[in-house]
This record gives C-alpha cells, structure tokens and sequence, in this order.
C-alpha cells in the first residue's frame, strides 16, 4: 500500500508491507508511527520499532498484521471496530502499543469492551513514551541502574509512594494510617463539652502532644517523600501532595499566632482564624486515599468525568433558574388570594427547587396551590431523569478507573510476593 509522495518509507508489521511518505509520517494519526519521523539515529528508530532495514528504509513491527489493517482502516475512513473472530482484550493491546485508546473505537466495541473488562477484571495501561514513568528500563521512571546511590532512592521513593511495593511499603502505610485515625479521633473528641471544660486542662494538654507528634510525623513523611522525588516541581503539583500540605500548614500558622499574639486578649480576637485553621486539618482524612484503591478511584474518576460533571451541573442550574421561576410566580407572585411567603423571591424558591429536584425533601417549605403543587411534582420527576442522564458514562469511567488502579496495584503485589520469596 502506498500512501502520499516523496522517498517511500516501508513499515513492514507482521509481514505486510506498508508504502508512506516521510512528509505523511510527521503527522500520521497513530502516535507510535508519527514517532519515526523524529528519530535522529538508528538506536532512537530501535526503540520505536523492532528492526531496522537501512537499505530498504523499512521499519519492521513484530505485531498483529491483521489488526494494524483495521486500524489502517480506522486511519482513512475514521472508524475503527474489533477484528472479527479476536479477542477484544487482544486488539485492545494492539490499539494501545499504536498509540489509540479504547474512545476512538465505535459505540458499540466500546461497550463490549466495557464488558470485557468487567468480566475479567483487567486492565492494559496506556504505553508511556521514553523518559516519563515506567517508559522502560532507560527511561526517566527508572535510575540508571550502575549507582548504588540511584538505587536506594528508587527504593525508597516506590517505599513511599506505593504501599504495595514492598513489607516495608506496607509497615509504613500502615503506621501512617494509625496516625491518621489516632489523630482524626483527637480532633474530634476536643469539641466535646468534656474536653474544652475548665477544669480539663490535663486533657487538653496531652490532646496537644498527640496531636504535635502526628503532625511531626506527617511533616518528616512529607519531606521524605519530597526529598526522594524524581522531579520536584511534579511532586508539588500533585493533588495529595496538594492536600498533605493543605493538612499540615494550619497547624504551625496556629503555632504561630499563638507565639506572636500570647495568652492574652488579642488571642481572643484571633480565636475564630485559630478555629477555622483547626478545622481545616480534617484534610487528613484524604490522606487515606493514598492507601486506599477506593478513594484513588473516586478522585481519578471525577478528573476524568469533569466534563459529565459540568454538563450534571448546566442541567440542574437551568431547571433550577426554570421552575424557581414558575414556583414564585404560581405561590407568590400571583394574586390568587394566598400567597406563600416561602417562596418570596425566586432566590428562596432555588432553595426549594434543588431539595426537590434531589427527591431530599425537608419539608421546610412546600407549595399550597394547586397549580404549585403540579409544578412540584414535575420538578421531582425532572430531577430524576436529569441526575440519571449522565451516571451511565460516570458508571463506565469508575468501573475502568478501577480495573486501571486494580491492575496497578496487582503489578507491585507481584513484586512483593518475590520479595517475601527472596
């Protein structure tokens, strides 16, 4: 097959050739042949491909011929659909090592490989180019493997960053998560009444060491994990990463303005600042996420469904600003001898309009017309085919979060079993 003009450049996968210009290959919708274009040397081309013909200018792939076919297909008529008689999770594999991802195929393979991949639990992580994490063992993800010193960072940075990789990974989890439940229970038992009684000061005082040696613990495993870090600026724009700091801050701002401010009057002023920077450390909690595959997948599911997200939030917006509307002007606005002072204004009837659109319900107000309540109704029924519209892609996009962080943390529980054998 050939395609545009110029010298030929010759993919050959699996034995069946393919003819392309070098001008087509700088823009070739399959990333991993677009690649070739870039290459300044054979050893760039040999990580691309696996042979190279120098006399033929011809790229050897040793992959599935018949389903790079259809993804040629998928390349000049723009639709792309499973081999017939393959398995979905097989030409699933091919997709990712050319560069596509499971969107670009029809509607209808995508749902059965949703349902592939919920019947068997697996999950083909999305090949990582050369430098980025995992990318192979000469990329950035990995040190050079000749220093000692290059070693025991990776070590110690997969120890803190993947309880799964290793006993040591998992006895360090496990301490941090003590520390996390021992410091949420001190937070919480300091609002009793008990606690912040007068005579209670002993109480107080050791609530306070607790909470200074979590707080040194999450403060020394923060800096740890930093110092570790193969890059410094991604660590801090990582969203736990975001949240471990958002946890620890308050608590040495507090320190602070206690030390400036004394135990005097301007103390007092300062008492709500304190009271809210106090509050914030209930951040800790996320902490667990970092544990936990459940609250990984939740975190990961609503960045990738941001978009689901917004269109959930136009939807209840629009029919909030509708029946607010209609509900003030039916229970208020109309002089049909009773009016509702609930519904006042149309700000007041939004508030209505969400508990009822939620099917929550409080009860606090209610319209008393007829042409109200009918309203009331349709609003309810509304809310519910509007909450329900977007949960099937949501859905889709939590079970493959899933079956992504399952894979990834299978992958390290494999090396930790060789860990426990060695």
């Amino acid at each position: 097959m050939n395609f545009g003009r110029g010298p030929p450049v010759v993919l050959n996968v699996g034995g069946t050739r393919y003819s392309f210009s070098r001008e087509v290959l700088k823009d070739f919708p399959l990333r991993r042949v677009s690649r070739l274009h870039g290459c300044l040397s054979e050893k760039d081309v040999l990580e691309v491909c696996d042979d190279y013909d120098r006399e033929r200018n011809e790229y050897f792939f040793d992959r599935h011929s018949e389903a790079f076919g259809f993804i040629m297909l998928y390349v000049r008529h723009g639709h792309l659909r499973f081999v017939p008689h393959m398995c979905e999770l097989s030409f699933y594999n091919e997709m990712i090592y050319w560069g596509l991802e499971g969107s670009h195929l029809d509607y209808c393979c995508q749902r059965r490989l949703d349902d592939r991949m919920s019947e068997t639990y697996t999950y083909y992580a999305a090949e990582e180019p050369p430098g980025e994490p995992g990318g192979g063992p000469e990329g950035k993800g990995r040190r050079p493997p000749g220093t000692e010193g290059g070693k025991w960072l990776e070590r110690m940075r997969r120890t803190f960053e993947e309880p799964t990789s290793s006993v040591a990974a998992q006895v360090l989890a496990t301490v941090s998560i003590l520390f996390v439940i021992v410091s949420m229970v001190v937070l919480c038992a300091s609002t009793l009444p008990e606690w912040r009684a007068p005579g209670n000061r002993s109480m107080e005082e050791q609530s306070r060491i607790i909470e200074a040696i979590c707080i040194g613990w999450f403060t020394a495993e923060c800096i740890v994990r930093f110092i570790v870090s193969k890059n410094k600026c991604e660590f801090v724009r990582r969203p736990l990463n975001i949240i471990d700091l958002l946890a620890i801050t308050p608590y040495y701002i507090s320190v602070l303005m206690t030390v400036f401010t004394g135990e005097n009057s301007q103390l007092q002023r300062a008492g709500v600042t304190l009271r809210v920077l106090r509050m914030m450390r209930i951040f800790w909690v996320i902490k667990l996420a970092r544990h936990f595959i459940g609250l990984q997948t939740l975190g990961l599911t609503l960045k990738r469904c941001y978009r689901e997200m917004v269109m959930l939030l136009v939807f209840i917006c629009v029919a909030m600003a509708i029946f607010s509307a209609l509900s003030q002007l039916l229970e208020n606005g109309l002089d049909l001898g009773t009016k509702n002072k609930d519904y006042a204004s149309i700000p007041a009837a939004c508030w209505w309009v969400i508990i009822s659109m939620t099917t929550v319900g409080y009860g606090d107000m209610c319209p008393i017309t007829v042409p109200g309540r009918i309203l009331g109704g349709i609003c309810v029924v509304s809310g519910i085919v509007l909450l329900a519209l977007p949960i099937t892609f949501i859905y889709h996009s939590f079970v493959q979060c899933y079956h992504e962080l399952k894979f990834r943390s299978a992958r390290y529980s494999r090396s930790l079993s060789a860990e426990f054998l060695n």
